[in-house]
């Protein structure tokens, strides 16, 4: 039996930059752990709600923060401990300016140029 075939359209980058989710209870602190133009997958310390829409604050080094709304499309629980525990969140980008992505894709391929993240 075949692997799992490749879905993706556009290329990720393995990338640690913080986030912040905006829930209707709070603000959600997290970090990306891979990112596209197209989709997040996001490390954070509390659950979301799957097939929900979040706006999400991504923030590059040294750049401004890029604004997002996203969809959560899987969620798993990754248990490392009673204070450690975190939860993995993958999201698609569903509206985002035209100007962010193009600023993600451009950061995308200078960090893949460089061989930095």
């Amino acid at each position: 039996m075949s692997g799992k075939a490749e879905r993706r359209e556009h290329p990720r980058k393995a990338l640690k930059w913080p986030i912040n989710i905006l829930a209707d209870y709070g603000t959600i602190e997290g970090v990306t752990e891979n990112i596209s133009q197209e989709g997040l997958f996001i490390r954070c310390e509390e659950p979301v709600l799957l097939n929900e829409t979040y706006r999400i604050s991504i923030m590059p080094p040294g750049k401004e923060a890029i604004g997002v709304i996203g969809k959560v499309v899987w969620s798993e629980f990754y248990g490392m401990g009673e204070d450690d525990s975190t939860f993995g969140i993958g999201v698609c980008l569903i509206e985002i300016t035209d100007e962010y992505r193009n600023l993600i894709q451009g950061l995308i391929s200078d960090l893949q140029e460089s061989g930095s993240s």
